[in-house]
């Protein structure tokens, strides 16, 4: 046969190619510098506010940032998120089921067009399920940027196939979150704003954070349809490789018989939503947890509504407050009665998503 570079032609070149870290490749400590760091550009702002219609006026202006106070318009903290994040899915969650939930998750610092970020993750974290064909996985992952600065910092869990039914579970172990970010260590990535240069008018709402009461709900009223080609550019831009997103060929063969829309995608849905009543929410300060609660797919529609859990006065800032909101997202249900959960515990039909987090308003 003909070598080629060193190969055979006409063999598999073994060894070469990544297949995924399976349950049982995965170690408690284990460190990852994750591939591919990437610099982000007004074309990624511009693609994300295509797919999500992102309105929150910070966003989407340098005139309206630079007036209050900042050196530009940051970028839409769900984008840096989900930049983060897709790095870490070649070595983390290739081999995922399910993207089961997030804790302890904290934006440190701004990012603007023009930033590189990168990502390395930290295993916290290992139970076999009791199927033994899967496991859970828990991570620390960090995004940094291209001076070393930690621009975010989060935890998530992951439920990953094994490769070997019969490979031995590791000890169980899995870490504990608090329920909730701490409000004292908010604020870290929104330089303080002149409030007084704030226009409301511009922002799209009179209702700054005085205005909101702890208890309150919110039905956004809005719904979005994910369009097939809306999920899957979007998993592109973010890099997420996860074979579940996209390789239908595979996923004819699973459990759905599709692709899974990537969860993150109905987590940006859902922002972009809470704008109609909460549009001077200028900046996603923490995740304080998160669920997806059940699947969604393309020809869904997607539907949110707010609950006001806190809202807390932040020590040495009169500029901005906090807000600690739940934001339940559902699938072909409107939210005017604001389906959560039942008498047992469990979710109302048509819940996909349950997101706990902390956003800063102008006081």
């Amino acid at each position: 046969m003909t070598t080629i570079n060193g190969s055979t032609a006409g063999k598999p070149n073994i060894g070469k190619t990544n297949p995924g870290n399976f349950f049982e490749d995965f170690r408690i400590g284990q460190g990852m510098q994750h591939a591919t760091p990437r610099t982000i550009t007004h074309g990624d702002v511009a693609l994300y506010t295509g797919l999500y219609a992102n309105r929150f006026a910070i966003n989407t202006s340098d005139a309206f940032a630079q007036k209050i106070g900042m050196a530009r318009s940051p970028l839409d903290d769900f984008l840096v998120f989900h930049m983060v994040f897709g790095k870490t899915v070649p070595d983390i969650s290739l081999n995922a089921i399910a993207n089961l939930g997030y804790a302890s998750c904290r934006f440190l610092k701004p990012v603007y067009p023009g930033d590189t970020l990168s990502a390395s993750s930290v295993v916290t974290g290992l139970k076999e399920n009791s199927n033994r064909k899967t496991g859970v996985v828990h991570v620390t992952s960090t995004g940094r940027n291209q001076n070393g600065e930690v621009v975010l910092e989060y935890a998530r869990w992951v439920m990953v196939r094994k490769r070997d039914e019969s490979a031995p579970a590791p000890e169980a172990k899995e870490p504990k979150h608090p329920d909730r970010v701490d409000p004292k260590d908010l604020g870290a990535a929104l330089p303080r704003i002149d409030t007084r240069a704030y226009d409301v008018a511009l922002a799209g709402s009179p209702h700054r954070w005085g205005s909101y009461q702890a208890g309150e709900k919110i039905d956004h009223v809005d719904g979005m349809t994910i369009e097939e080609s809306d999920h899957q550019l979007a998993t592109r831009l973010y890099q997420n490789t996860a074979k579940v997103h996209f390789n239908l060929h595979t996923e004819k063969q699973g459990r759905f018989g599709r692709r899974i829309v990537y969860g993150g995608h109905v987590i940006s849905l859902a922002r972009s939503l809470s704008f109609n009543g909460l549009a001077n929410a200028i900046h996603v300060a923490a995740i304080n947890g998160g669920r997806h609660v059940a699947p969604s797919f393309a020809g869904d529609t997607i539907y949110a509504w707010s609950e006001i859990l806190e809202c807390v006065a932040m020590e040495r800032r009169g500029d901005v407050g906090a807000l600690r909101v739940r934001t339940i997202a559902t699938k072909d249900r409107p939210c005017a009665d604001y389906p959560r959960l039942k008498d047992g515990g469990d979710y109302e039909d048509g819940v996909v998503l349950e997101l706990d987090y902390w956003v800063m308003m102008p006081r």
